[in-house]
């Protein structure tokens, strides 16, 4: 075979190997788009419900054009490795909560302990702090939040006492997420806090290596924390939002209408995530009486009491934060 030969028939199989390649496009052209949705939920939790409800919705708007593709239980990964995915654009959208105080110091905010009164106080936190001053920060670090959902009110679940006053929560081995402020908040406490994924919980509960956590009532019961735990405590110590986001270079390829429906969606499923948690508060309550666990009502003034410290170093600390917690503090009296 001659080298011009040779060269003939090179040029043959790349062109065969484009025809096939552009076939493979056409083929994918031909099916929606699966936008995968990951969270650390279990089935159940007010995050499955949430992230379900929304891919429901979004569906049926975006007809045979895209696909909203839910992946609960940590099957993803955990936060940390959601939030990685979203940069890498292995994913298109997560639902981080905690979290979100590691990766920027500012969302430390909503760490600090009874600074949300009720869903109402928390929409005017979104709208006069979350969207002007916390969202905007995402961007440089390579996230967009599209809409603020929830995690809930949480409350300490362990095996060793009735909490009452903080003094009881003295050298508990206490599960948190992994946020600085939580971790602080516990220790101000005298706990001995480790944070740790989720998805680990239920056996270190199990097997002691854990003597306790918080979380709120629909992740405490569908995670049965209860059959692992003896003692609930009614702390409501922290109110957590759960942020819709996504990976900006992902999210800017997708074409403008698409975005537009989703960003849409995702807003519009706030009132069904909130009505949601509030039923769940009272009824998940009862479930979780029902199973034996014993159930205690705290101090609360002296766990706001004890917290003060962590609203002074947050202030002193974190860019701006005296102001955002002020602004934030302020507008529950409207």
């Amino acid at each position: 075979m001659t080298r011009i030969e040779s060269f003939r028939l090179a040029v043959r199989w790349v062109g065969v190997g484009c025809a096939v390649a552009a076939m493979g496009c056409a083929g994918d052209a031909s099916r929606p788009l699966e936008l995968k949705f990951g969270h650390v939920g279990a089935p159940g939790s007010l995050f499955a419900l949430s992230a379900e409800e929304f891919a429901r919705r979004a569906n049926e708007r975006l007809g045979d054009r895209a696909k909203v593709v839910v992946f609960g239980s940590s099957q993803l990964g955990g936060d940390e490795i959601l939030l990685q995915k979203l940069k890498l654009g292995t994913l298109d959208f997560a639902l981080p909560s905690t979290v979100m105080s590691s990766t920027i110091d500012e969302f430390g905010l909503f760490e600090m302990p009874y600074l949300v009164d009720d869903r109402e106080h928390m929409r005017a936190i979104e709208a006069e702090v979350i969207w002007p001053i916390l969202a905007p920060l995402t961007e440089p670090m390579g996230y967009r939040i599209i809409a603020v959902w929830e995690n809930g009110f949480r409350h300490v679940t362990n095996n060793v006492r009735p909490i009452v006053v903080p003094a009881d929560l003295r050298g508990v081995k206490l599960r948190t997420p992994r946020g600085v402020w939580r971790i602080k908040l516990f220790q101000a406490f005298d706990a001995n806090p480790t944070p740790m994924p989720l998805s680990e919980v239920f056996i270190a509960l199990q097997t002691g290596v854990m003597d306790g956590q918080e979380n709120p009532f629909a992740q405490i019961y569908t995670m049965k924390f209860q059959e692992v735990q003896s003692y609930l405590s009614l702390t409501r110590h922290v109110y957590t939002p759960a942020y819709v986001t996504v990976g900006t270079t992902k999210w800017q390829r997708l074409p403008a209408d698409i975005r537009d429906i989703l960003t849409e969606t995702a807003r519009e499923t706030q009132a069904f995530v909130h009505a949601t948690a509030e039923r769940m508060d009272s009824e998940v309550l009862a479930r979780l009486e029902a199973t034996g666990i014993e159930v205690n009502e705290p101090d609360m003034a002296a766990f706001i009491a004890a917290s003060q410290a962590i609203y002074d170093e947050f202030g002193a600390t974190v860019a701006g934060g005296a102001d955002l917690i002020a602004t934030a503090a302020a507008l529950a009296n409207r």
